[in-house]
């Protein structure tokens, strides 16, 4: 059911010996009310577009919306529950924030391998956001990835 939709592949690590240029992985999460109040209390951002539907009427997004972060924060959940994983260490990410994400919207995080320095155990991802096909955010991640040889 599309109200407890969270599709997530099996979690746990990849490690870098493991990881190919290409590989995606991906979770699926409904941004709920309730998301966007937990959020705005644990990071303090009560900006009213978040919270306030009258005022978010009057503002270009025509009602709420969620936090930015907030969805990028779903990337951050494939970086390390899937891809690479455990044990990732996240060293940069850089974002562009295209559409807004509403509440009760169906946010697909994606995270797709771009480059790998196996000597540094570098991992460069392209980071995506998608809500019904449509892009609304779009980055870059790069990461230390777990090895094999460093357990």
């Amino acid at each position: 059911m599309l109200d407890e939709m969270h599709h997530n592949l099996p979690r746990g690590t990849i490690c870098i010996e493991d990881i190919e240029i290409g590989m995606i992985r991906s979770l699926t999460k409904r941004v709920t009310d309730h998301d966007i109040s937990l959020f705005a209390e644990v990071t303090t951002d009560r900006n009213p577009v978040h919270l306030d539907e009258s005022y978010a009427q009057d503002t270009i997004f025509g009602g709420r919306i969620a936090h930015g972060m907030l969805t990028a924060g779903l990337i951050s959940a494939v970086i390390g529950e899937q891809l690479p994983g455990h044990g990732t260490v996240y060293l940069g990410q850089c974002l562009k924030f295209l559409g807004p994400v509403r509440p009760d919207d169906v946010v697909t995080a994606e995270v797709e391998v771009l480059s790998i320095d196996h000597s540094r155990r570098r991992v460069t991802m392209e980071t995506r956001c998608l809500v019904d096909g449509k892009k609304v955010l779009t980055g870059e991640a790069v990461v230390l990835a777990p090895s094999r040889k460093f357990d």
